[in-house]
Parts: structure tokens; C-alpha cells; sequence
């Protein structure tokens, strides 16, 4: 008996289970079900019962296939798996004390838990920005390493503002700056137009405006007032400037292949001139899972019919056609380098060295982290990566203020030899022969795409030089109270490395721009933090649901699709980011769960609760008529501006009729043909009482290295 009273007594606290919380991830196992098909179960909303993972499991009152939510928990960041402290303390029991406290009286049961608090972060606190502004201070005419915008301290919410304490202890006091303001002379070069740097202006060279550093190092973005119209003239002023060396300039359009078409910008060629030639770069080709062996094929002739219905091509004319503006279209990955150095050798071989390179396109498709890839490769001047910065990257819209610039490698035939060697030697390189770093870096880019290239690099800086040492903006420093006098230590800084003259003064340049905004997009509505929950930044995994007519999906909070009539049941394909749930109803019950649940953890985006969806659009409906063409095909994409698309594939001969819903002022687009036509193989098996099928990742691919070439060969004989 005192056995058995033992195992009853250690038996006891397993019984007690953590209720999920109605703002935030449990804590407690996943059924195995649910967990080998990264689903989570419907969480219910405060007010509402909390119900344990039994209940919600065994209950057979409530069919799945009405309400389901589907999202991906692991490739959720670590933070949001977490519970947070507050919400312990809100769920209390029948006697007043929460659930923690509870089973803190069991030792056991204590010790299961310490792990778990010491995960547990406490929400973060909003960064406080520091320092005042200036308005007697004069722009510096120096431009913002991260951003291009120049530095000023007269107004936070122009671009390029630096806090006032910042700006003056990095450049000197107020009558040095107001007596170097006085000097209308200025020594100036009459060939490149390039004016003599102040001493002033050089200590400012390199710094971050407050925007930037912020971005980079707190991921939160400051408003700034610039409009859509200021962006178009940056753009449109640097193309139409006149030419230098004799020769109009080459155009790098960017094209994301996510947001088609409305990334394609329809009046480029009012924008760059007639002069100009385009090559078109379709990026962010890694997020896009692999449907078909030939799907790169197709996703470049999807990009030649939108640049041919934007006016930039003329698909009739014979490639080689004189007075073609669209020379080539080439698909890059901006982010892990896939097809980067193939585009570089492209360059080098057609454009060589007779003008400069703009890169264009609309907002969030890559340029600035294509400029970076570019800054550290075989395109730029080997010492001109150690002196020139990064572009600062965002998922924030309108990051890129101003131009930002790098000097061009001059291709002679000798460096492309010697590139076209190492190429050669790199592609016949193992993955085991790789450095630790490289393999290392090439574990987490297989995590993130999948297609991977490495860029190497051929012409290496003299190892004397080093990068520069960039400022500090301690945030501390420019904390004052109202009694205290503003007084900041000036920064002893180093000798920076500087560009001859002689090194630039024939170079060709390669130039980043402010990207466009687009008409209608979703991003404009959203905050930084629902943002970075819409943009993907990893391999999207399809997430492949059957619904019955009568059933309505959502994607968050904004898109909704109603099946509303159809023979037979039709397969609904979302292609979005990972952390964008997914949520299956009935269409009775659609209206009601949108009321109750929009800005809640259930649909997650918007966040905020009534507070923000009292400033959000409410959803305007639009009827669309499709025919299906076979179970194995998709016939149409409804797309949710920048937020995703779902693929729908009915059964032949299928008519069905489904009722989407979009926020007022953004543009649902039905694409047809639809951008990848047989993702719906890319599923498991299908979950018992439920609508959805298990997720399948594809796996990822190197460019360039000789396990793949090895692969393909073999695949090719068992084929």
C-alpha cells in the first residue's frame, strides 16, 4: 500500500497542466498530431474559459474542420514561444492564486519550471530617443553612411537628424561650424565637380544618422517626413543628370518576384529616360519553394510577361535587337548569393566599364542588401569595401533616403582571368572542403533559402588597411536632466582610410536608390512590429488546406476567402510568411470571429487589440469567378498585396465561386497563371479531422559546389 500511495503522490503533479494563456504561447507539450505538423490549437480570447490540451483534443462536439488556426511554432523566434511573466498573474484559481503559485508548493513540480523562467524574457520597454535638437546649427553637407540622407540636427523628423549633443561634440563647437558656414569659397575640382572636405565634414564621415542606428541596433523604426513624390524626384534627378564619360547610365531594376506585379514599376521608362538600359533583377528567388524541376524556367518567363505588360519590353522583338532597353532578366538572391556571381559576370562581360550602374525598384525588394552583397565582391574596388559602409537594411519601407555609392572594378582581361579561375576552383570545391566559417555560414543560409551561392572574393586589399572605425552613439551620453548643463566628451577618433583621388576621379560608379513607394500597399499600414511578421525572411513552407463550399480561410487579419459555391471540394495553397497564422472557419461564423478576434493573438495581424482596429480599414469584399483545370494544377493566385497569396486548385470543370476580402485601400490582385501552379504537391499526408495537410519543407540547394553537380547526375541517370 505504501507503494502505491507513492506512485499515486509523484503522479499527482504531472495531472496539473498550464492553460494557454489568451495573449501568448503555452507552455505545455503539443499532441503528437499537431506538433509533427507545426499546428497549434485555437486559443481562446480573454473572458473566454480557458480550456487544457485534453479537452481541446477530446472534445467531439466540435468538429476541426470548422475552426482550425494553423500556424508554425517552429519557426517562431524563441522569444514568441515564450509565456510572459504578467500573464502568470492573470490567470487565477478558485481561491485567488495563479497557477505558478500553485504548483510552487510542489518541489517536483517547481524544478520543471525553473528552466522555463530562466527562458522567459520580460517584455522589452520602448527605446527612448535621446538629444535635442538644433535649429541654429547648419546642415553639414555630409551624407548618412547607412541611410545617404544628410546629417543635420535641426529637425527629428527630417531626414539625416542627429541629436544636437551628438552632432556638435563630433564636429566642435557652434562658432567653428557658424564660421565654416561663412566660407562661400570652397576649393573645387573642375573635372569631377568633388569639393574639399572640412575638417568638420570629415569628422562626420561614416556616422549613422539616429534613424539608422536605431534600425540596426534597437530594430525600431522612426517616422520621417518624406513622400512619395520626394522619393521619385531622388530617383528621377540622379538617372536624368547628364552623362558621364559619354555614355547613359546602365539601370538595375529589382523586381521582387514575391510582390508580382505590382514590384514592376509600370512607368520606369518615364523615370529613367529613353537612354537608358534596363536589366531587370528578379530577387528573393531562395524564399520560393521548388513546385516543379523546371520552375526557374517559369519564373523567368512570368517575369518577361510583367515586364512586357509594364511597357519595358517588347516580347515580339528578336533578342538581339538594336533600341531594346531591356537587355537581359536575370533571378538573384540578394540574401544568400544565389546567382549573384553569375550576375556579375554578366556585367563585366555585356557593360564592362562604360558608364555607371543605378539600381532602381520599388520599396522592400532587396536593393540596399544587393549593394552590400555587391560592396564585399569581385564588382567593387577591392579598397573601397574596407572605406565605404554598409547600407543600413530594414524590413521597414523606405529605408534608403538618398544615393549611396560604390566605385566600380575596372574588368580588365587580366582580372577576369583570374576571376574565371577561382570560379572554377570554387566550383569544384566540397562542401568539406570549406572553412569552418564557411561551412558555418552555410548551415544557416540552407536554414533560411533555398537556393545558396557563395561569392568569393579574387582581389583582396592590402592587409596594412583597415576598416574604419565607426562612431559610437552611446545613448547614455545624451541623457541629461533639466538641471544639468549638455555637455559631451569629444570622441578621439582614429586616422580613417580615405580614397585617392586618383583612384576615383575616372571611376565608374554603382549607385543605390530610394526605393519607390508602392499605391496601395498593405505595408502602409502596418506598424515595424506586424512588419516583421508579414515580410518573410525565411523559406516560405507551403501550408496546403482542403475546404468544402461554405468554409472561409483566413490570412490573419488581412485577407479572407469564402468558398462560397463549387461541385466539389477545392485545394487552397498559402504561400506567406511563417509566422502569419492561418485560420479555418465556416462563413456563418467568419463575420463574428473577425469582430472578436481582429488584433488578438488568434489572427495576430494587426496587433493591438480594439485600439487598433479602430484606425484600421475594415475589409471590403471583391466576388471572383474561377474554372478549375485539375486536381494537379493551380488555376489562379488570389493575392493580398505585399502580405501573400493563396493558390486555389479545383477539380476540372470545377466552377466555383469564393468572396475575398481585402483592407479598403490596398489591392487584391487575382494573378492568373498562377506564379507556382503545382505547389499543391508540395503536402503531407492529411490530418485526421482536420482540413489541413501535414507541411513539407523542399531542401535546399547550393549553386556552386560539387556535391550538387554530383546529385544532378545521379538524379538525371534514375531518371
Amino acid at each position: 500500500m505504501n507503494g502505491c500511495g507513492r506512485t499515486l503522490l509523484l503522479a499527482l503533479p504531472r495531472l496539473w497542466r498550464r492553460p494557454f494563456s489568451g495573449t501568448a504561447w503555452g507552455s505545455g507539450p503539443l499532441p503528437w498530431h499537431t506538433a509533427a505538423a507545426g499546428l497549434s490549437p485555437t486559443y481562446p480570447s480573454r473572458g473566454e474559459p480557458v480550456r487544457r490540451w485534453g479537452a481541446a483534443v477530446k472534445a467531439p462536439h466540435e468538429p476541426p474542420e470548422e475552426e482550425e488556426e494553423f500556424v508554425f511554432p517552429e519557426y517562431l523566434p524563441e522569444e514568441l514561444l515564450l509565456v510572459p511573466k504578467e500573464e502568470n498573474h492573470q490567470q487565477r484559481g478558485a481561491e485567488g492564486k495563479s497557477e505558478p503559485e500553485l504548483a510552487g508548493s510542489d518541489p517536483r513540480r517547481r524544478q520543471q519550471q525553473q528552466p522555463q523562467e530562466r527562458r522567459a524574457k520580460p517584455p522589452r520597454e520602448g527605446h527612448r530617443v535621446w538629444g535635442r535638437p538644433d535649429p541654429s546649427v547648419p546642415p553639414s553637407g555630409v551624407n548618412c553612411s547607412g541611410c545617404g540622407a544628410e546629417l543635420q540636427c535641426r529637425d527629428p523628423v527630417v531626414p539625416g537628424y542627429l541629436p544636437s549633443e551628438k552632432y556638435v561634440g563630433l564636429v566642435g563647437s557652434k562658432e567653428l561650424l557658424e564660421e565654416e558656414e561663412t566660407k562661400k569659397e570652397r576649393v573645387v575640382e573642375a573635372k569631377e565637380g568633388l569639393k574639399e572636405a572640412t575638417p568638420q565634414q570629415k569628422a562626420l564621415e561614416g556616422t549613422m544618422c539616429q534613424r539608422c542606428w536605431l534600425m540596426v541596433h534597437h530594430q525600431k523604426a522612426l517616422q520621417v517626413q518624406m513622400s512619395r513624390e520626394e522619393y521619385r524626384n531622388v530617383v528621377s534627378a540622379a538617372l536624368r543628370s547628364p552623362p558621364r564619360h559619354g555614355r547613359p547610365p546602365l539601370v538595375l531594376c529589382m523586381v521582387d518576384l514575391l510582390d508580382l506585379p505590382e514590384s514592376v514599376l509600370p512607368d520606369l521608362p518615364e523615370l529613367v529616360g529613353s537612354q537608358a538600359h534596363i536589366f531587370v533583377l528578379g530577387n528573393k528567388v531562395d524564399l520560393l519553394p521548388r513546385d516543379s524541376p523546371s520552375y526557374l524556367k517559369r519564373l523567368r518567363e512570368r517575369l518577361l510577361e510583367t515586364c512586357a505588360s509594364a511597357g519595358l519590353m517588347d516580347l515580339r522583338q528578336p533578342s538581339g535587337a538594336q533600341n531594346k532597353p531591356v537587355i537581359d532578366v536575370h533571378l538573384i538572391s540578394a540574401k544568400t548569393g544565389y546567382g549573384v556571381e553569375e550576375l556579375i559576370s554578366k556585367l563585366q562581360r555585356s557593360w564592362k566599364f562604360n558608364g555607371d550602374v543605378y539600381l532602381v525598384g520599388a520599396t522592400n525588394t532587396g536593393k540596399s542588401t544587393l549593394f552590400n552583397t555587391l560592396l564585399h565582391s569581385d564588382y567593387c574596388k577591392s579598397r573601397a569595401s574596407d572605406v565605404i559602409n554598409r547600407a543600413t537594411i530594414s524590413p521597414w519601407p523606405g529605408t534608403t533616403l538618398n544615393l549611396l555609392k560604390f566605385p566600380i572594378i575596372n574588368p580588365t582581361p587580366y582580372r577576369i582571368f583570374r576571376r574565371e579561375s577561382r570560379l572554377k576552383e570554387d566550383a569544384e570545391k566540397m562542401e568539406e572542403d570549406l572553412s569552418a566559417d564557411e561551412q558555418k555560414q552555410l548551415c544557416t543560409l540552407k536554414k533560411q533559402g533555398y537556393l545558396i551561392g557563395r561569392i568569393g572574393r579574387t582581389f583582396q586589399a592590402p592587409q596594412k588597411l583597415k576598416k574604419n572605425c565607426e562612431i559610437e552613439f552611446d545613448a547614455e551620453a545624451l541623457s541629461f536632466s533639466m538641471e544639468e548643463e549638455p555637455y559631451v566628451n569629444r570622441v578621439a577618433t582614429t586616422k580613417k582610410i580615405e580614397l585617392p583621388y586618383n583612384e576615383v576621379k575616372d571611376a565608374r560608379w554603382f549607385y543605390d536608390t530610394p526605393g519607390i513607394v508602392k499605391d496601395g500597399c498593405i505595408l502602409s499600414l502596418l506598424n515595424e512590429k506586424e512588419v516583421k511578421l508579414v515580410l518573410p525572411t525565411s523559406a516560405i513552407v507551403p501550408r496546403t488546406f482542403v475546404l468544402k463550399p461554405g468554409m472561409a480561410l483566413f490570412l490573419g487579419a488581412l485577407g479572407r476567402i469564402d468558398y462560397l459555391q463549387g461541385d466539389q471540394p477545392s485545394w487552397f495553397s498559402v504561400l506567406a510568411s511563417n509566422l502569419l497564422p492561418v485560420h479555418i472557419t465556416v462563413v456563418e461564423k467568419a463575420g463574428a470571429i473577425y469582430q472578436k478576434h481582429a488584433g488578438q493573438t488568434l489572427l495576430k495581424v494587426p496587433m493591438g487589440g480594439e485600439e487598433r482596429m479602430k484606425d484600421f480599414p475594415s475589409f471590403v469584399p471583391q466576388d471572383v469567378m474561377l474554372e478549375g483545370i485539375g486536381n494537379a494544377e493551380a488555376m489562379a493566385d488570389i493575392k493580398f498585396s505585399s502580405a501573400g497569396w493563396v493558390a486555389v486548385t479545383a477539380h476540372l470543370d470545377n466552377k466555383i465561386h469564393l468572396r475575398c476580402y481585402t483592407p479598403e485601400g490596398t489591392v487584391l490582385t487575382v494573378r492568373k497563371p498562377p506564379l507556382l501552379p503545382y505547389i499543391v504537391h508540395i503536402k503531407g499526408d492529411r490530418l485526421k479531422r482536420s482540413s489541413a495537410y501535414q507541411t513539407k519543407r523542399p531542401p535546399p540547394l547550393v549553386e556552386n559546389l560539387n556535391t550538387n553537380v554530383n546529385k544532378k547526375k545521379r538524379m538525371g541517370s534514375k531518371g
